[in-house]
């Protein structure tokens, strides 16, 4: 699909920063009994026969369903409009166009690494989501 331009993209963007905002966050089942849930707090799906929430009862949390996605045009860009790159490394920034993406360095990158990717990215023009 290709991605829109302009001031079309930024009022996709808009709207999905608003219906970001709406949507819930999901937990599993049950995340406020058990203190092993509230710890690490993911989405599972229900699957009991029995779960409440898998049979969307008041009073239940809601349920991961397609009607909370955003617009396709800009799904996985960054805020700014940009389509993020990741990197490992200076090479893997030559052939990037400064205002079609974003640089995001890598976390297994060291810090000696990092600066010099950096520097490149700088005299490239390209900006780095994670400086």
């Amino acid at each position: 699909m290709a991605r829109p331009s302009g001031e079309e993209l930024q009022r996709l963007l808009r709207l999905r920063k608003k219906l970001k905002s709406r949507k819930p966050e999901f937990l599993r089942t049950l995340w406020w009994k058990f203190p092993k849930f509230k710890n690490d707090p993911k989405w599972r799906k229900p699957k009991g026969i029995d779960n409440k929430m898998r049979l969307r009862l008041k009073g239940y949390p809601p349920i991961v369903e397609v009607g909370y996605r955003g617009p396709a045009a800009v799904r996985g860009l960054h805020p700014t409009g940009l389509e993020p790159v990741l990197v490992h490394s200076e090479k893997e920034l030559e052939g990037l166009d400064p205002s079609k993406h974003i640089v995001v360095i890598a976390s297994t990158v060291g810090l000696k690494k990092r600066l010099k990717i950096l520097e490149k990215a700088r005299q490239l023009g390209l900006r780095v989501a994670n400086e």
